[in-house]
């Protein structure tokens, strides 16, 4: 689990017009606090920081500790509103944890051996990644950056499910819980479209070629 840490600071000024102020100094990002037994409570979080750490894909499946007016509280992010064209963070939602209860997230998926992968490489196959986020429960101190599942020894005509995640001690699939209905594919292997077109192409020329003989010998032997 990586570790991220932002400031930030109560905000006592609310509404639109006071939001649009915050972002015009350029300097806060407004911000809300919600969840567990205290009640919901409106913070501007150090700018700087906070787009650092978005860049950062492990940042929205992180705990994140959340400093407020000196007082730490654990929290992960659950909504992120942003400028409709320019690139900026109008406001940022976030969901208090407690290290007691299990918390649901998004995590990502990452495909690893891809480049070691046989049907791939040799065999003109295709990969086509189907999930790239998979829902995931947990405790907050369990929770992973991300899911992994390697490819290497994966054959062609291959789909890999739900099922087939190797997860972390603790972490459980949402979906699966539900049942075996449930158990979607994540990602496939099959033969590359423009290949198989072109095999397809190969097979019916071949046809015609060989149709054409056919009828050839059968004018041939008519004449005789």
């Amino acid at each position: 689990m990586s570790d991220f840490t932002l400031k930030a600071s109560v905000r006592n000024d609310l509404g639109k017009g006071a939001s649009r102020r915050l972002r015009r100094e350029n300097l806060q990002v407004p911000a809300i606090v919600y969840g567990g037994e205290n009640t919901p409570q409106p913070v501007s979080v150090e700018k700087s920081a906070f787009y650092k750490a978005i860049e950062d894909e492990s940042f929205f499946s992180s705990v994140i500790n959340l400093v407020v007016d000196g007082k730490s509280e654990q929290v992960v992010v659950r909504d992120l509103q942003r400028h409709p064209y320019k690139p900026l963070v109008t406001h940022a939602d976030f969901l208090r944890v407690d290290a007691t209860h299990e918390i649901t997230m998004n995590v990502p998926l990452h495909v690893l051996g891809e480049d070691a992968c046989k049907a791939i490489k040799d065999e003109d196959g295709e990969l086509h990644v189907l999930a790239n986020e998979i829902q995931i429960s947990c405790l907050p101190k369990d929770l992973p950056d991300f899911l992994e599942v390697d490819i290497s020894e994966t054959e062609l005509g291959t789909t890999l499910h739900l099922s087939d995640l190797k997860v972390p001690a603790g972490v459980t699939i949402v979906a699966l819980t539900h049942g075996e209905d449930y158990d979607q594919a994540v990602l496939s292997i099959t033969k590359a479209k423009v290949r198989q077109e072109e095999e397809d192409e190969e097979e019916a020329d071949s046809g015609k070629e060989e149709s054409g003989k056919e009828e050839s010998g059968k004018e041939e032997g008519g004449e005789e």
